[in-house]
């Protein structure tokens, strides 16, 4: 087998967050397959060909990815962030291991630097202690599964990162989100709003539960809230640092 496939994480967006591993990886590869707005963030390089598809097709474009690869390309799909975070890594994975076609494909997941540490670089430390990480589409699980996770991460008093808060046609679920988590956190709660965070469009902002705003929030965004242990650390002449101290009471 002269091909092979690497999912490759392209990071939250600057350049700069691009590990030389997922670098050289965008390198090699000889085609590109990805959602078309992150392959846009890959220089075009010469004699490489680009295969564009829209966010609901991922297992389309794992087959159509894994089958170049078969043929003998060397084959890079890009994720942004990290590939293995609500991405294609577990994707690419599922289709090669259940089609025997590809069963001779070599499958190589490069990391990158998920939204999650991004934003909480940007804000301080507030992932400093345990943390969960969860997504509120409910596109590919129910919300009641949703609620569910939401309910026993905050009764276990874990700082959440959210992922996917919301999009043009789903407004309700952070709203409903924020409820469930104020039946176990102070309304004083530290959330961190990330948007757009590693392009020139960015925008970090500190607010707390109680005061968060759903309509404020879209589908760039990336929030964290804090356990009941998060707080921001207020020194004149420097910004606002929100941390989560990895010492818990007791």
């Amino acid at each position: 087998m002269s091909g092979r496939l690497a999912v490759v994480g392209l990071g939250p967006g600057d350049p700069r967050y691009l590990t030389p591993d997922a670098e050289a990886a965008l390198g090699d590869a000889e085609a590109l397959y990805g959602y078309g707005p992150y392959l846009d963030r890959v220089p075009a390089r010469a004699r490489q060909s680009r295969h564009p598809s829209d966010n609901r097709e991922e297992g389309a474009r794992a087959v159509a990815a894994l089958r170049h690869a078969a043929e003998g390309a060397r084959v890079a799909v890009v994720s942004g962030g990290d590939p293995g975070v609500f991405a294609m890594a577990s994707v690419v994975l599922e289709v090669a291991a259940g089609d025997e076609r590809f069963a001779a494909v070599p499958v190589h997941v490069v990391p990158g630097i998920t939204a999650a540490q991004a934003v909480a670089s940007q804000a301080g430390a507030p992932l400093g202690h345990d943390y969960v990480v969860l997504s509120l589409s409910d596109r590919l699980k129910p919300w009641d599964v949703i609620a569910r996770r939401l309910q026993a991460a905050a009764a276990g008093d874990f700082a959440i990162a959210i992922y996917n808060p919301a999009s043009r046609s789903r407004r309700q679920q952070l709203a409903d989100a924020r409820d469930l988590l104020l039946a176990h956190r102070d309304p004083g709660t530290p959330v961190v709003v990330g948007r757009a965070v590693g392009t020139p469009n960015q925008q970090v902002t500190v607010t707390t539960l109680g005061e968060l705003d759903p309509e404020q929030v879209d589908m760039r965004c990336l929030l964290i809230v804090g356990s009941s242990q998060t707080r921001v650390l207020r020194t004149a002449g420097r910004p606002d640092r929100v941390i989560t101290p990895r010492r818990y009471p007791g």
